[in-house]
């Protein structure tokens, strides 16, 4: 082992750890692991940099902007139409597994899982299905079509980048088709038949504190002309009249341990928990007031009109780990916070007190004009359907078609995908599908400094030889035992590398290898490289393997547990017809 190798190895351990541990953001993983090179001399500034001129960078970025131009124009709106139509939980799970094979292959599948996720649950509440039946197969069927194309995730851009740095020929647009079909009709196969016995079912109670998003926890204040003044909440009997629960009794500050028997006084606080319908009939007729931090409604009631608008703390988002009396201040929406929800758990604290946590379901009221802006906010995902129907006009269709001619231009091979894809993204700024002021906060910068930061570690791992040590010392024990042992056993590395660490990173790593595999065994890289690509871009074991499976961990109230439960089969499917298939396909 060169000093070279020892220092190229010791800075992949060391971005292995902190992706696993998450100690810090994953783009400010790839910046350290990008000055690292550079300032131990394992690359030149120049490879150092080449990351964020990538052509797999530009086109990932081109993809954001092209997902919210389709989102933005209104081009994806029937899909709640389409699916509430539905009449049967069976036939409502094909019709998602439908729209997701015609959409996934070429939107962002992140993208996608945050469009369909208040829509799903809508819908599968509809027809009488749990949505913890239909949340996990949203993430896992958005991640089997995203490997249909070569712009279906982003995993499958930077190994095809870097295969082309190392003097592969790279993938067609369509590349993976064959085996993303078969993986994909026994994937929705196995999620319609035993894997929906292993999906837990929320019912009763519980389905009432993750699912009715009408029911929240919120701040009724005593008035002076109240009607409960001198009265204690168990003489006024309002479980009984009106549904709704008091839970704590706040005067001065101070909390009352029988919120029930004590006389209210004006200035008291309820914590009541009730559907948002009935918390407004005990304000009105009972004479008290929501206290909340701000009151445009009242102040602007004559000029604006308000709306209720529910939205939930996303995956990453800023506001987690904020007090909420912090974010009422900073909310830049005029928004007052009404009520909040919280996943399995019962909040018992005033609300100005209570520090926000992803999944978290917020009840806002707001102008109605700030309601665009408010879903253009990747920090919250908007699961009220309240706001008045937009009218798209000409723009939907329009949205349509340029990104039908980004993928059959790149397809037919008239342009490589980034310039199709940038042009794409411009086309649809200057028609207004997307305003220009957006086009930054509809990129997740994230995946793209990300992406361009890890790059020049793939650099690093083959030009000072640590590929090809790793190589030697791995999977060149089983060389011997012929090459479908061999991708068998590197289809498992990436498909654990991805389950633990971000799948951009264990692209990064493991497609220097694969490539130096093949070289070892004299045989054609592709195959190799197609096992890497579909076992990064498909992480089903856990919830932290990728992003969509993060996002809907929160929404769907899901354990750690029932993704192992129903990811390790999926994974298992997906590893032995990789290992049939692959070779068929692509042969050695």
């Amino acid at each position: 082992m060169t000093f070279e190798i020892f220092l190229v190895l010791l800075i992949t351990l060391a971005a292995m750890t902190l992706f696993v541990t998450e100690k810090l953001r994953i783009d400010a993983i790839a910046i350290l692991v990008l000055v690292s090179l550079t300032l131990l001399d394992l690359v030149s500034p120049s490879q150092a940099l080449s990351g964020f001129s990538n052509p797999a960078t530009i086109t990932v970025a081109s993809m954001f902007i092209l997902a919210a131009g389709l989102q933005n124009s209104g081009a994806l709106a029937g899909i709640q139409r389409l699916l509430s139509a539905a009449r049967s939980p069976l036939q409502f799970m094909l019709m998602l597994f439908g729209l997701l094979a015609l959409i996934a292959p070429f939107v962002n599948n992140t993208a996608v899982v945050a469009i369909f996720i208040p829509i799903v649950i809508a819908a599968s509440l509809k027809v009488g299905l749990a949505p913890s039946k239909t949340l996990i197969p949203l993430s896992y069927v958005a991640q089997m079509m995203g490997v249909v194309t070569l712009i279906g995730s982003s995993t499958n851009l930077l190994v095809n980048s870097i295969a082309k740095d190392l003097g592969h020929s790279g993938f067609s647009m369509f590349e993976f088709l064959p085996l993303a079909a078969i993986c994909a009709v026994a994937g929705c196969l196995y999620l319609l038949t035993f894997g929906r016995w292993l999906l837990p079912d929320v019912r009763s109670a519980d389905l009432d504190n993750l699912y009715e998003f009408g029911h929240y926890i919120s701040e009724l204040k005593v008035t002076e002309d109240s009607k409960l003044l001198g009265k204690t909440v168990e003489e006024a009997k309002l479980s009984k009249h009106y549904n709704v629960y008091i839970l704590e009794l706040l005067r001065d500050g101070e909390k009352y341990w029988s919120p029930r028997s004590e006389e209210l006084r004006e200035g008291d606080i309820l914590l009541a928990r009730g559907v948002w319908s009935d918390l407004e009939t005990l304000k009105d007729e009972q004479k008290l007031e929501f206290n909340t931090q701000t009151d445009f409604q009242l102040k602007g009631a004559k000029q604006e009109k308000s709306v209720l608008a529910e939205v939930m703390i996303a995956p990453q988002s800023r506001a987690a780990g904020r007090l909420l009396a912090v974010l009422n201040r900073s909310w830049r929406y005029n928004a007052s916070v009404m009520g909040v929800q919280r996943r399995g758990q019962v909040v018992r604290k005033q609300l100005n007190s209570l520090r926000l946590r992803i999944g978290d379901i917020l009840l806002l009221a707001l102008p109605e004009k700030d309601l665009a802006a408010l879903r253009k906010d990747k920090s919250v995902i908007v699961i009220s359907q309240r706001e008045a129907q937009q009218k798209f006009g000409w723009r939907a269709p329009f949205a349509i078609a340029v990104m039908a001619a980004v993928v059959s231009v790149s397809a037919l091979g008239w342009l490589p995908i980034a310039l199709s894809a940038l042009t794409g993204a411009v086309a649809m700024t200057l028609a207004g599908c997307i305003h220009a002021d957006d086009v930054y906060e509809s990129t997740d910068w994230s995946i793209v400094i990300l992406i361009a930061g890890l790059l020049p570690l793939g650099i690093a791992m083959s030009s000072s030889g640590a590929a090809q040590f790793l190589v030697d010392n791995s999977i060149g024990l089983v060389s011997h035992l012929g090459p479908h042992v061999v991708l068998a056993v590197l289809y498992l590395m990436a498909l654990a590398l991805g389950e633990l660490m971000s799948n951009s990173a264990a692209a990064v790593l493991l497609t220097p290898i694969g490539f130096s595999t093949a070289q070892l065994m004299g045989a054609d890289p592709t195959p190799f490289l197609i096992a890497i690509t579909f076992a990064a871009s498909t992480s089903f074991m856990t919830p932290v393997g990728y992003q969509t499976n993060m996002m809907v961990y929160n929404a769907g109230g899901y354990k750690f547990s029932d993704f192992i439960k129903v990811g390790l089969p999926l994974n298992s499917i997906f590893w032995v017809l990789g290992v049939i298939f692959i070779p068929i396909f692509w042969p050695f």
